[in-house]
């Protein structure tokens, strides 16, 4: 009886974050474009083309299915394929947070509870399995479909938290980027001193996700928002000749091989000692990190996740807002919502008073196509007063006063 071969490990790119210095640098490089362009492209198909985010959703989920598919297929590391299943998945991730804040209205503080605990679960089971976490151990197919979960979970994670931060503290989008960029330094001079590298890497790779969305918002965003004005398209051009350029770079170069054997000082520098204190500053980073958002948060300031969502066609022909210009159903589904709202609000009923104004942003958004060809200076009129009560119901600390004043304006200009 013959024996068939075994088949070829499967190999990952192998992470720099105890090989040589040039990997690091280039997976990190690489792994933040993926993450900037995937924010910026959802963006544009969402809400530039206007394709709406639960159809945004169906089809990149179909896409990643498509490309971890073929990416699950091949025996050895292929660097277009494997990056553009890192872009994909990081699209995929976000888009199902945004479900969730956007279309469900869950809070985010509760995305990001969730998350985290999903993601300790794929950890525990996935150690339970493999008894390694590491990513210089996938080479076989259950390992890599454990990383690929894990991914997925991270990015999911970490837009849920990158855009708590943003609501905790109303930061613009070029002041935002410099918590994630700060706490990926810290990490990176813990895992340079002797911290555990699976742990390193894996909360870096959970930061590079609110920092590549703050800097793809940073530049897509206007400059009255203390953006560059890019867009998001323009935005997404840019990273993806980025990303083009280093994968073909990196296939002709494979200056993203590892050799095997190869030793660093970190490596070197390890030992049970330097471990604890890298995790006692980690520690430390964590508790500075919440004072700082805690301090951030009892500032005043606006939401700035509602700023971004609400921001208007500019109409140039002036004049006052007219509700009669509106279609009387749209008007009349407007109003119900609405009163349910305020009267959730009266009653104490917070959170459906949250489901319900979530109600009201998705009737909204769906009629703008052809409430702003009616008449622009109106919608953008109501628009505004709409993210006024938004903001004031989402609030993470709610006050009944201005819920109650945001509705009642919106309900007098609906008639």
């Amino acid at each position: 009886m013959t024996t068939s071969p075994a088949a070829p490990a499967r190999v990952l790119p192998r992470q720099m974050l105890n090989k040589v210095p040039e990997v690091t640098v280039w997976f990190w490089i690489i792994k933040i474009l993926c993450t900037t362009v995937g924010e910026s492209f959802a963006d544009y198909v969402n809400e530039t083309l206007g394709f709406g985010l639960l159809p945004t959703a169906m089809l990149f989920t179909v896409v990643f299915v498509v490309v971890l598919a073929a990416q699950m297929r091949l025996r050895a590391y292929v660097p277009a394929v494997y990056w553009l299943t890192v872009v994909v998945v990081s699209v995929t991730g976000t888009l199902y947070t945004d479900i969730l804040t956007d279309r469900l209205g869950v809070p985010l503080w509760i995305s990001s509870t969730v998350f985290a605990a999903l993601l300790a679960a794929v950890f525990g089971a996935w150690y339970l399995r493999e008894r390694t976490l590491s990513i210089h151990s996938i080479v076989t197919t259950p390992r890599e479909a454990w990383y690929w979960l894990a991914v997925l979970v991270t990015f999911a994670l970490g837009t849920a938290t990158g855009d708590w931060t943003l609501q905790l503290t109303g930061w613009a989008p070029g002041k935002s980027v410099l918590l994630p960029l700060t706490l990926i330094a810290v990490i990176a001079a813990v895992w340079r001193y002797g911290a555990n590298p699976v742990l390193a890497f894996w909360l870096a790779y959970i930061l590079t996700r609110p920092l590549g969305a703050n800097i793809g918002d940073w530049l897509a965003s206007p400059s009255d928002e203390q953006g560059l004005g890019l867009g998001t398209l323009g935005t997404s051009l840019v990273f993806l000749g980025a990303i083009l350029a280093a994968v073909v770079y990196l296939s002709m170069s494979r200056a993203d091989v590892i050799v095997e054997g190869a030793a660093t000082a970190a490596e070197r520098s390890r030992t049970p000692v330097r471990e604890r204190v890298s995790l006692a500053v980690l520690a430390a980073a964590a508790v500075a990190t919440f004072g700082l958002l805690s301090w951030a948060n009892a500032q005043p300031h606006s939401d700035a996740l509602a700023a971004e969502e609400g921001a208007a066609p500019s109409c140039s022909d002036g004049g006052s807002p007219d509700i009669a210009a509106f279609p009387a159903g749209d008007v009349a589904s407007f109003r119900s919502i609405s009163q349910d709202t305020r009267d959730l609000v009266a009653s104490g009923d917070q959170t459906g008073a949250a489901s319900r104004a979530t109600d009201l942003e998705t009737a909204w958004d769906d009629a703008e196509s052809r409430l702003v060809a009616k008449d622009c200076v109106t919608w953008t009129y109501v628009d505004h007063e709409i993210d006024a009560v938004l903001t004031a119901v989402r609030s993470s600390s709610p006050d009944q006063q201005q819920e109650s004043g945001a509705l009642d304006d919106l309900l007098g200009t609906l008639g």
